[in-house]
């Protein structure tokens, strides 16, 4: 009965382990992993525009690696805050 009313985005009460597989860095470290997201966009947008298009393959995959690095970072801190919102109506 305990368990069901503990607040599990709350740091304390867990082993470190449990906290960070249960996204424990998404609530602490918000700020900094969401501006990580958007310099990889800045980045595979700067390059994608600043670069030529010379090395074929290899420019490619580096613009849509730094893409998809942003796009999913700043989803997954996207989906962490709506699912916290979510438990919290």
């Amino acid at each position: 009965m305990a368990d069901a009313e503990r607040d599990h985005f709350h740091p304390h009460g867990a082993t470190r382990m449990a906290r960070y597989c249960h996204g424990g860095p998404l609530v602490t470290h918000q700020v900094p992993l969401a501006l990580v997201g958007v310099a990889c966009l800045t980045l595979g947008i700067v390059v994608a525009v600043v670069i030529p298009d010379s090395d074929g393959p290899a420019w490619a995959m580096a613009v849509a690696g730094c893409l998809a690095a942003g796009v999913l970072l700043l989803g997954r801190i996207g989906f962490a805050l709506f699912r916290r919102r979510r438990a919290a109506a």
